[in-house]
């Protein structure tokens, strides 16, 4: 009977999976059927602003060409005016000295007609019309106006479609994904000279294979990429996977997708648990700040696991009053009384605050940056059962490491009260690795990788990030993986060095 349920169980639960594919896939082919759709609607209306313009250029050409012919006419046609006026005149003076040449022919005196003669050659010899060209000046033939069309109607005619890049293919053994940060690799299906750039398109997702249709995060764009890989750098892996598709472009046309590819980006992410907090601990929002009159009695506002998954950075500012007492100078009895439903998780001296996220299994990292003024903090892990008035590093449910610059400089690892001093530097930011399946828990400087101290514990339970701020502040960062630096050194020393040795081998 078990075992027909248990079987039914398995029927059931790959019957959903498949459902949830093939509606993800319909969605998929809703999505493809309204782009063809609306893709063939823009190229249409594309099309008629490439033939309206091509008619624009066709007529500013042809006024152009109206215009030339037009001021070829005028100037030949003012040029046959100007002759023809000339000619006019001449013929009118002539005519009007043959009819006075013909007169006096007439004149029987002799001494008049030698006068009227002599005036007649005079006139001849200054009339226009023997100075006159009898030549036009400009000739009726247009033709140097004409024009030849044919290989512009053969070049219309042969108007088609650009080629269309082909699609890449992302090729997913070449890709990496290491140190927060995306190598994306892609190739042509067959050589393309006149591929300019690609197109490289991602998103985060929590869900494995396909891009989902109904994601809610939207694709972001890397444009102009000349070579055939990309790298993203500087990531925050708040998602499980990230998408990715590219596309070729031409200089006028851009291809079709890639086949889209989904690569893991699995990483820690955990927020501050505000229900795990001192009371004067103030816990808003991304903010937490160490404050001595009673942080959570001033309009706190709840921040528990309805966060959990994005990568934030949590800081914990240092109070801005002037003349703080000494933490065990404290007066928890003084403070003003919380308004939350559940009790304070710590109190006494244990300003304390856990992560919302507990590790069981793998290899995390994460990193912790303090205000350059923070006079004492802690950062490690603890068991779920440290107690209320357990300070970090302080039981056998505890490991971190402190750093204390209240009166004297010091920096230390701790554990069930057993402190290890550290000769070296404290750095601008501390690497926290967690390997729970390997018993170890390592700091780092976070910045040159440089290992700063390391433990060695069988965790018998899960863990809980756990930091500890007095007067100061502390800022966190989530959704990081395990440098490679980081797995280069445990798999080469396996976190171990002969400073380390004190504290290490204990196990709960």
């Amino acid at each position: 009977m078990d075992s027909q349920k248990e079987a039914l169980q398995r029927i059931i639960s790959t019957l959903a999976n498949k459902n949830d594919e093939i509606q993800n896939f319909i969605d998929t082919l809703n999505q493809t059927l309204k782009g063809v759709q609306e893709n063939s609607s823009n190229i249409l209306s594309e099309l008629d602003e490439e033939f309206d313009s091509l008619y624009s250029i066709l007529d500013e050409v042809k006024e152009s060409m109206i215009n030339s012919i037009k001021q070829e006419q005028a100037r030949k046609s003012q040029e046959l005016q100007s002759q023809l006026s000339q000619c006019n005149n001449a013929l009118e003076n002539s005519e009007e000295l043959l009819e006075f040449a013909t007169r006096s022919l007439d004149i029987k005196e002799p001494e008049e007609f030698s006068k009227a003669a002599r005036q007649i050659k005079d006139r001849v010899t200054m009339a226009s019309a023997f100075r006159l060209s009898l030549k036009p000046k400009v000739s009726d033939n247009m033709t140097h106006l004409m024009v030849d069309f044919s290989q512009e109607r053969q070049i219309l005619q042969t108007l088609k479609f650009l080629p269309v890049p082909k699609a890449p293919e992302i090729d997913p053994v070449e890709c990496l994904v290491a140190d927060n940060s995306v190598t994306v690799a892609w190739r042509m299906p067959e050589e393309d000279n006149k591929i300019d750039h690609f197109i490289l398109e991602y998103r985060k997702t929590n869900f494995d294979g396909l891009p989902r249709v109904k994601d809610e995060r939207c694709w972001e764009i890397v444009d102009n990429i000349k070579g055939a890989e990309y790298t993203l750098s500087g990531l925050k892996f708040d998602s499980k996977y990230m998408n990715f598709r590219v596309r070729a472009c031409n200089k006028a046309v851009a291809g079709e997708y890639s086949d889209p590819v989904t690569l893991e980006t699995k990483a820690l992410n955990f927020n501050l648990d505000n229900s795990s907090s001192h009371l004067n601990l103030r816990v808003e929002d991304t903010c937490v700040e160490w404050d001595p009159t009673g942080g959570k009695g001033q309009d706190s506002k709840s921040k528990g696991k309805e966060n959990k998954g994005s990568v934030h950075v949590t800081s914990l500012k240092k109070h801005s009053r002037s003349g703080t007492p000494s933490p065990k100078r404290t007066s928890v009895g003084s403070r003003p009384p919380a308004v939350r439903g559940s009790r304070d998780r710590f109190t006494g001296e244990s300003y304390t605050v856990l992560g919302d996220t507990a590790i069981e299994s793998g290899q995390h990292y994460w990193e912790v940056k303090a205000q350059k003024d923070c006079k004492s903090y802690s950062v490690g892990v603890a068991y779920k059962t440290l107690g209320k008035f357990d300070q970090l590093g302080k039981t056998n449910t505890s490991w971190c490491i402190h750093v204390n610059n209240w009166l004297q400089n010091t920096f230390a690892a701790k554990h069930n009260n057993k402190v290890k001093a550290l000769d070296v530097a404290v750095p601008e930011r501390i690497g926290v690795f967690c390997d729970f399946d390997g018993g170890q828990l390592s700091f780092y400087d976070a910045n040159s990788k440089q290992l700063l101290y390391s433990f060695k514990a069988k965790f018998t339970q899960p863990v809980l990030p756990g930091f500890m701020v007095w007067c100061g502040g502390l800022s966190l960062s989530t959704g990081m993986q395990v440098p490679s630096a980081v797995r280069t050194l445990q798999k080469n020393e396996n976190g171990m060095t002969g400073s380390t040795s004190s504290l290490n081998n204990i196990t709960q």
